[in-house]
């Protein structure tokens, strides 16, 4: 038997008087009464934390009235993002509604629900955020119940530089319809460039929600949401902030074969607050040598003027700060094929087969693509034909109890190589290890509300990041030495060489001999015969590892989604099975229920 792990004890006890208040508040409540006030009470003590919009305490629709709910799942923000505009127009009509995020939404309610817009994205090879990993389990699994009453709509959101792109909003879409649900707009595909393709369809979709809905009775009467809407800066992903660069540091050897830099950031007179768990967004400007690559190789000129959704720039701007240069996209390719007349390209592309596609990705930036195939395009033809550039977002590797508030810091790992014999850059990590003492940067902050310390601070934490991973975990050591935190924080880190590439390797020193840490373990893979990683030295200490978890610890995952944070996944699986007693089926289970929890979170990329 697994031992139990008792729930984390509240931090902060109620006097008499108040504890008398709640009695009577809750004295007569049915549970779906008890359930909406236990979900506004969680919501508003983080809406509190982080310095929100708290909940409106509005009344509760009765259980068979008729309301919308957005449910979504997310990863980076955007398709949470997207939910809330949606939730927000949604009240602006009108229309009751209920946002709720996909793992704090009770499945025994799906039976009931009448109206559901779903908000879902697609991460690396077809998988579903985290957040939405036991939904989606559960539709898909045999006690999804039967949906004959259900109107629904889907919106994916994906990345068509990956062979399955919005597949997760595309399994949803189908298997509602499967339970017997009725869609009420058809299913969305949103790119990247998310709001070309979410704003026109939130509208349509919100006009047939209101056709089979219908209006609220007075809009002022709204569903209480489990998930309010945050304030909005002054300062956002659409109106970023120019954060002043305070210093650029390179934090790796000389010699060591990626450059990694640690810039710090300062927000002064922005208005943004962040916590350790975070993310910073930064919008970048293409290498001006990676421009130059493109106007030579289509042999255009930069200094022509481009119209393009009535905006008119000269085409070297385009290229450099409005459009996508470094990441190919299937669009972006089949236009580059038929622009050629290349029937090979095309072949590519078909859905019979993604493999030659999926290499195509990992091996071609689209200058590659370019010099391979050639073609000729009329500079107004390109700019609609690439995707807009969009933001980079890079966990914060500060604390704000630590540096300040009005002060950030991030690690980033220059991406540069060499490919068919021509240089290569990556947009923004190239922009940021070029900037300069002084240097603006435009940045906003993308708040990560899964990847948070736990309230109680006794509970022990396990970091797992490897490379630039590590980033956040230097948020959370210092902010838990700051706070005094009593729980023990454990680190793994890895990387390829020892004295090359051991990032902040005199803070973690000096955490050690503080005892602000008080493990860390070490996978230097190129520095011996066997390569070592970090999911390896996990297994080396499996047994410790397991207690830690079975005694309340929380577990964090930082870096490669594709292929270090699966090994680390499955390690953990075989750790259950090995120090745990579990059966496969009981430690998938087991790895689930503490996703569930929220005691085992992942910020991958």
């Amino acid at each position: 038997m697994n031992a139990l792990v008792a729930p984390e004890p509240l931090p902060v006890a109620l006097s008499a008087e108040k504890s008398a208040l709640l009695a009577r508040l809750a004295e007569g409540l049915a549970a779906e009464e008890l359930y909406w006030v236990a979900a506004w009470s969680a919501a508003r003590a983080g809406q509190a934390q982080r310095g929100v919009r708290p909940v409106d305490l509005a009344p509760v629709d009765a259980p068979d009235a008729p309301r919308l709910t957005i449910l979504y799942g997310s990863q980076t923000g955007n398709a949470r993002r997207v939910a809330e505009q949606l939730a927000s127009r949604s009240e602006s009509a009108g229309l009751p509604v209920r946002l709720v995020r996909a793992d704090g939404y009770p499945q025994r309610e799906l039976a009931k629900e009448t109206h559901l817009l779903v908000v879902i994205s697609t991460q690396g090879d077809g998988e579903p955020p985290d957040d939405a990993r036991g939904f989606v389990e559960f539709l898909a699994g045999k006690r999804a119940p039967r949906l004959a009453g259900l109107h629904y709509a889907v919106l994916g959101l994906g990345d068509s530089s990956y062979p399955q792109f919005c597949a997760i909003g595309r399994q949803l879409d189908e298997r509602l319809a499967q339970l017997g649900a009725v869609r009420f707009a058809p299913l969305g595909e949103a790119d990247v460039d998310v709001d070309a393709v979410a704003a026109p369809w939130s509208a349509g979709a919100l006009e047939q929600a209101r056709g089979v809905l219908g209006r609220a009775a007075p809009a002022a009467v709204r569903s209480a949401s489990v998930h309010a809407l945050p304030t909005r800066h002054a300062h956002s992903r659409e109106q970023p902030f120019a954060a002043t660069v305070l210093a650029n540091q390179r934090i790796v050897a000389r010699d060591s074969e990626r450059a990694v830099h640690h810039l710090e950031l300062s927000l002064e007179g922005s208005g943004l607050r962040y916590a350790p768990g975070d993310a910073i967004g930064i919008w970048p400007t293409n290498p001006p040598a990676l421009v130059a690559q493109w106007l030579e190789a289509l042999r255009l000129d930069g200094a022509q003027e481009v119209t393009h959704q009535d905006r008119t720039l000269p085409l070297a701007q385009w290229l450099s700060r409005e459009r996508e240069l470094t990441r190919l996209t299937r669009a972006f390719v089949a236009a580059h094929a038929a622009a050629g007349g290349h029937a090979d390209l095309a072949h590519v592309l078909r859905k019979e087969s993604a493999a030659p596609f999926a290499e195509l990705l990992a091996s071609h930036q689209p200058i590659d693509l370019l010099r391979r195939y050639r073609a000729d395009w009329h500079a107004g033809e390109l700019v609609a034909a690439l995707r807009p550039l969009t933001p980079r977002l890079y966990s914060i590797a500060s604390s704000p109890r630590a540096v300040g508030e009005e002060e950030v810091h991030l690690t980033v790992a220059r991406v540069e190589y060499a490919a068919f014999g021509v240089p290569h850059w990556g947009a923004a990590s190239a922009f940021l290890a070029a900037q300069e003492e002084d240097a603006r940067v435009p940045v906003f902050i993308e708040a990560n509300e899964r990847f948070r310390l736990p309230a109680d601070d006794a509970r022990d934490v396990i970091m797992i990041g490897p490379g630039t991973g590590v980033a956040p975990f230097r948020a959370f050591v210092q902010e838990r030495r700051e706070a005094g935190a009593r729980g023990r924080n454990w680190l793994v880190f890895g990387n390829r060489h020892f004295t090359r590439d051991f990032l902040y390797q005199v803070e973690w020193q000096e955490a050690l001999q503080s005892g602000a840490l008080h493990r860390l373990d070490l996978a230097f893979s190129r520095d011996a015969a066997g390569k070592v990683y970090v999911q390896d030295r996990l297994r080396e200490q499996g047994r410790e590892l397991y207690a830690w978890i079975e005694g309340g610890a929380h577990l964090y995952v930082c870096g490669d989604a594709n292929r270090m944070a699966k090994d680390v996944h499955a390690a953990l699986l075989d750790i259950a099975l090995a120090h745990g007693g579990h059966s496969p089926e009981s430690a998938r289970e087991w790895l689930a229920d503490l996703l569930t929890q929220g005691r085992y979170a992942r910020d991958v990329y």
